[in-house]
């Protein structure tokens, strides 16, 4: 191993060594006398002319109606330069839609790259437009083509924010010729939101990426460091008479699914195969032309990667991103982060999650428990009408969930784990201040029809919250913030069980503020932030600000929360370097502060960290970054027992690239991280390559291994006399993951992908150890080890006799383990024709337990490959009428 470490570490070395060495020696490009003025195109209507017909040549007379634009100015890396091949543009309209001609100038077509991909891919020479067809200088729709015609569109949100899960109907041709490529758009307007006034005035932008170069130019001459996206386009006049155009979709499916697995002998539900066939459908309905209706019955995501491989020992809940289309699909109208970090009012993964009740009862013997819950339908209504109202509202009604079961005599029967629960989110926003500013507003709901197999669980759970956000000097500084407000009600059981959850705590021992009470039948807990900060203009970015989290507040029915119980300060500064030199192409530097407290007002954390990332002029980069950390208390180590503190901490980490567009890329990462007294540590080391031996063809490869021993880690509590014993370990803990993506795009409209990641971790245990003084800054105060005389280990389990009277105080179960993960998905996509789509998925895993005193080698042989995994097939087709 200290071999492969310092073979890992020199080739880190050499890399980031090489690359600095490596620069081009030019010097960068003459600067242009460039405005930043807002440039102004003038369309005109084509209706009375012959319809164009979109093939990419650009030849049908409706184009002559208007004059080409061009001029185009590079924005990266040499902004305000000209660009290395110029474009132009043209825009016309009918009735029905816009219309969208490229000519991208290639003085030499052999550079031109064609690479292939996936909507939303972005792969190789691309343009694209976006509009803002409610010239709010906030939102935008845009539509990008490559030289190959894949297609990606994005809605814009927050001046800068792209949602790629927006995925509209429209056209689009490509062609090559001796002068470069073209391109040809239509975009139906039915696909756009814009007034129903009679003369408009449309922003827009157009962008294209220069592949051979990486160079990115625009339409409208931005600034180095612009102030925000949407605010920076410029503007598409003489629309007149255009008529708002309602949006009518529906989209029915069927899917077959059929799974084998490895046959369980006597269990009744583990026969090693089963299928079936289930249908459903989804709608978008426009109830105007700013609002639509999104509607989902039954719905299945079978198409969708499964999550990643993760173990988390401290207790807290892993966060996993929402992949389901309907939920991914203007997301961002229903976001409401409270904390700049993962808190948030609305957790979409809730809906359809896992059930929460158990299959356990007198005398079971089997249990089939389904996966996740069923959801019956879901309705969204969101959009934004043209005097400036976001507006977004989500509801949902999930099934009863049953768990089949079959006792000791052969009896089966139901047990239910799941109650008929219906969620709703309500979101809204309003512009004000010339588009400068925003107040918002958001509710949720939970009510649960509780049976008495389920009284742990809360009855009704709501949250709600108001957030602002104010800009000025031409969107410079900012001021933002929010407040939140959550109430939860149940039964004594269930308030109790949330008390007493990881995530607030309430039993702790050493804690005057909160304390358990069992008779309690609702909880009611606020929350929110306030940030100050220069967001653009100029080379300097700043913020400071501070949140707080109360301790009853209890958002996870809906929405999701970490910790509770929480106040925190923070301040950073930014220095970015977007002016291109003759050795990079961007860079930027920055430094933080922050602190933590509780609302007993215990000083619980210090932080300091800077971090640095640079783009070299060859397009390879490096990011690094370090931390010190000189004080950490931590509320939720000891599960409930006192504050814990650790010792002073030091990170740091590096990380390096080769140019990712070339058909072979690399990546190297190392973290490091480790405390005083060798109390803790952390090594990651992380290796992909990505490799295109084809246009069509993209493979990567990553692999990741750590290393994140302790001295310290929490295992139980136990009693002993009248005091509460709480048992830590010292751990090696060992992760090691690879994950393989293949991508075969045989064009823009029919794809093949496969994802696949073994997962193993492991945690091997030893040098038992029970707390003294948590708070103790020594590490030989803070705990005591057993001896030899106090503790022995006998059938998998230690027995302790800490008063060594040859009486057996407490036991403690052998916490050694290793989890083994294998997951895989085979898709093949095939969109037949816009917006109707057939899906083939071949899905595989493998899941269980190895000895963790085996070698990873071993572990893979004996637990993956010698494993027989489930298997799932599916066939998912849908087809998509517009009416």
């Amino acid at each position: 191993m200290n071999f492969i470490k310092a073979v890992f570490f020199l080739s880190l070395f050499c890399l980031s060594i090489f690359q600095l060495h490596a620069q081009s020696s030019s010097n960068s490009k003459p600067k242009l006398d460039v405005s930043f003025a807002k440039r102004s195109y003038t369309t005109k209507s084509v209706k009375n002319l012959a319809q164009i017909k979109i093939d990419g040549i650009i030849e049908d007379s409706a184009w002559d109606a208007v004059e080409w634009t061009s001029d185009y100015i590079e924005w990266e890396p040499d902004n305000s330069t000209a660009p290395s091949q110029q474009t132009k543009m043209k825009i016309v309209y009918d009735d029905k839609n816009l219309y969208v001609a490229f000519r991208c100038y290639e003085s030499d077509p052999e550079n031109i790259v064609q690479r292939m991909g996936r909507r939303d891919d972005f792969p190789g020479d691309w343009v694209e437009i976006n509009i803002d067809s409610y010239n709010d200088d906030r939102t935008a729709f845009s539509f990008t083509t490559s030289v190959s015609g894949v297609k990606g569109d994005e809605f814009v949100s927050n001046n800068g924010n792209f949602d790629s899960s927006w995925n509209p109907i429209w056209y689009v041709k490509t062609n090559i010729d001796n002068e470069g490529w073209t391109a040809e758009l239509r975009i139906p307007l039915s696909q756009l939101r814009f007034s129903s006034a009679k003369d408009q005035v449309w922003g827009i932008q157009s962008t294209r990426r220069y592949f051979s170069k990486e160079e990115r130019s625009t339409w409208q001459p931005i600034p180095a460091n612009p102030a925000g996206w949407v605010s920076s386009f410029g503007e598409l006049r003489g629309l007149k008479d255009l008529e708002p155009q309602k949006q009518l979709e529906i989209q029915p499916y069927s899917v077959t699914k059929y799974r084998t697995y490895e046959e369980e002998v006597g269990n009744p539900y583990r026969d090693g195969k089963d299928g079936e066939l289930t249908a459903g459908l989804d709608a978008k309905i426009g109830i105007t032309n700013d609002l639509t209706l999104d509607l989902t019955i039954n719905p299945d995501f079978g198409q969708v990667d499964a999550d990643p491989g993760a173990v988390a020992l401290d207790g807290f809940e892993i966060f996993f991103q929402e992949r389901r289309p309907f939920f991914v699909e203007n997301k961002n109208v229903f976001d409401y982060s409270f904390t700049n970090s993962q808190d948030n009012l609305f957790f979409s993964r809730r809906i359809g999650r896992s059930p929460q009740g158990r299959a356990v009862g007198p005398g079971v013997v089997y249990a089939d428990t389904p996966n996740n819950t069923t959801i019956l339908g879901a309705a969204k209504f969101s959009g934004k009408t043209e005097d400036g109202w976001t507006i977004g509202v989500l509801e949902s009604v999930t099934a009863k969930e049953y768990a089949d079961v079959t006792n000791e005599n052969g009896e089966e029967s139901e047990i239910l784990v799941e109650p008929l629960t219906n969620y709703f989110v309500g979101r809204v926003q309003k512009d004000f201040n010339d588009r400068n500013s925003y107040i918002g507003t958001m509710f949720t709901a939970t009510h649960r029809n509780i049976e008495d197999d389920l009284t742990f669980l809360h009855t009704q759970a709501f949250s709600g919250g108001l957030d602002f956000k104010h800009n000025w000097k031409e969107r410079t500084y900012y001021l933002e913030g929010n407040a939140v407000m959550s109430h939860v009600k149940g039964s004594k059981e269930a308030i109790l069980n949330t008390q007493n959850s990881i995530v607030h705590l309430f039993q702790r021992v050493d804690a005057d503020h909160v304390e358990i009470d069992p008779d309690r039948t609702s909880l009611t807990g606020t929350g929110g932030r306030l940030e100050f900060g220069k967001g653009g203009g100029g080379k300097w970015r700043y913020n400071a600000g501070g949140k707080w989290i109360s301790p009853e507040l209890e958002t996870n029915d809906i929405g999701f929360l970490r910790q509770a119980d929480d106040i925190r300060q923070y301040i950073g500064v930014r220095r970015l370097f977007n002016e291109s030199t003759n050795w990079y192409r961007r860079a930027s530097i920055g430094v933080e502060q922050s602190s933590a407290f509780d609302f007993e007002g215990n000083y619980n954390r210090m932080q300091y960290e800077i971090g640095a990332f640079v783009n070299y002029k060859n397009n390879w980069w490096s990011e690094g970054g370090a931390a010190h950390k000189p004080r950490i208390f931590v509320n939720s180590f000891l599960r409930g027992g006192p504050r814990w503190r650790f010792n002073e901490e030091n990170f740091w980490y590096l990380f390096s690239g080769t140019d990712q567009r070339k058909k072979l890329s690399f990546r190297l990462g190392y973290v490091h991280s480790q405390a005083k007294q060798d109390a803790f540590s952390l090594r990651r080391y992380v290796v992909g390559t990505k490799y295109q031996p084809l246009n069509s063809l993209n493979l990567s490869l990553d692999f990741e291994y750590e290393q994140n021993p302790s001295k310290t880690q929490y295992i139980a509590e136990r009693s002993f006399g009248n005091s509460a014993r709480y048992i830590l370990g010292e751990i090696d803990q060992e992760t090691l993951s690879a994950t393989l993506r293949v991508n075969y795009s045989i064009n823009p409209n029919l794809s093949i992908q496969y994802y696949g990641q073994p997962f193993i971790f492991k945690a091997d245990y030893s040098d038992l150890n029970y707390v003294v003084d948590p708070t103790a800054k020594d590490l030989n105060k803070r705990v005591s080890w057993y001896d030899n005389d106090q503790i022995s280990f006998e059938e998998d389990i230690y027995l302790i006799d800490e008063d060594r009277d040859d009486v057996t105080d407490y036991t403690v179960n052998n916490p050694d383990f290793a989890f083994v993960q294998f997951r895989s998905n085979l898709v093949a996509r095939w969109e037949y024709i816009p917006g109707s789509e057939i899906f083939f998925v071949w899905s595989q895993g493998v899941t269980g337990l190895g000895d963790v005193n085996n070698k990873f080698s071993a572990i893979v042989d004996n637990q993956l490959l010698r494993q027989r995994p489930q298997n799932t097939f599916l066939i998912k087709a849908t087809y998509r009428f517009i009416l």
